[in-house]
């Protein structure tokens, strides 16, 4: 009996030994277990004479609190590293036609009247722009009455097409070419258009004056509002058309609208001087 217990306290010194010196290589050179390493110690484990044991549990618990500390202090460098970000790619701008999956775009404008014959005259030279500068097909439909532009396979920007019906379309409204031309250059101007019956409801000769206090004698006042906005301004019977700027239509629509109210043209003027002044700071 007493051989056999001598035996028994050889084995777990024998055992102590063997795991002290795993574990002071592990403190050396922390690495991963490796799968032989983690059957052994599994099978270690669940033998008898470890469950049996009560000082063989001690540096069992050691080992495992070892690993488990340099795992996750190798969880924590690998974490910390700086992944390098990859580059950036650049790519061309996408085309009209890549836009829309390869479908073509279309805008009619409709031709009213009384701008059929000086649209014959003056075709040439909404057609260049449009074609040449902007990229953009177009054509007259003589049965139904409507200009209709459709983009190419070399159109540079889907913009273009509207830019092109905005700039046909300023025609339509009274616009002189040179005027309307400055849609496709400009991105901040549009055209802004309201009746003379939303400022006030006048009729019959009431509405007469009105629209000639709009325009002054030989078109003065009409004018001296255009030339200190900054815009354009077309008088379509009671409509009233405005072509510029933002902060522009917005000083030249109060100023007509004073004028639809009644206001003197001396007073209008003095206003619009104090406006334009400001509008030059």
């Amino acid at each position: 009996m007493e051989g056999k217990e001598k035996e028994k306290e050889k084995e777990k010194e024998e055992a102590k030994r063997t795991m002290i010196m795993k574990i002071n290589k592990l403190k050396e050179t922390p690495q991963e277990i490796s799968q032989e390493d983690a059957k052994r110690q599994e099978a270690y484990n669940m033998s008898p004479r470890v469950r049996g044991g009560s000082g063989s549990a001690a540096p069992n618990q050691v080992f495992r609190l070892i690993i488990m500390a340099e795992t996750t202090q190798m969880e924590i460098e690998t974490a910390t590293k700086a992944v390098p970000l990859p580059t950036k790619p650049v790519f061309k701008p996408l085309k009209a036609h890549e836009m829309s999956d390869g479908k073509v775009q279309f805008r009619k404008i409709p031709v009213p009247p009384n701008r059929y014959t000086p649209l014959k005259k003056a075709w040439l030279d909404i057609y260049t722009p449009v074609y040449d500068q902007m990229k953009v097909d177009i054509r007259m439909n003589l049965k139904s009455r409507k200009v209709e532009l459709k983009t190419r396979a070399d159109t540079p920007d889907v913009s273009n097409l509207q830019k092109s019906a905005d700039f046909v379309h300023a025609f339509m409204l009274g616009f002189d070419i040179p005027d309307a031309v400055a849609l496709l250059r400009m991105d901040e101007l549009y055209v802004e258009s309201f009746e003379i019956k939303d400022v006030k409801t006048l009729k019959g000769e009431h509405l007469s004056r009105a629209i000639g206090r709009l325009s002054g004698k030989g078109g003065k006042t009409k004018f001296a509002i255009e030339n200190s906005t900054k815009t354009r301004i077309v008088i379509a019977d009671t409509r009233i058309h405005i072509l510029g700027a933002f902060t522009n239509i917005k000083v030249a629509r109060s100023s007509l609208c004073s004028l639809i109210m009644g206001s003197p043209a001396g007073k209008v003027y003095s206003k619009l001087r104090n406006v334009s002044a400001r509008l030059a700071d």
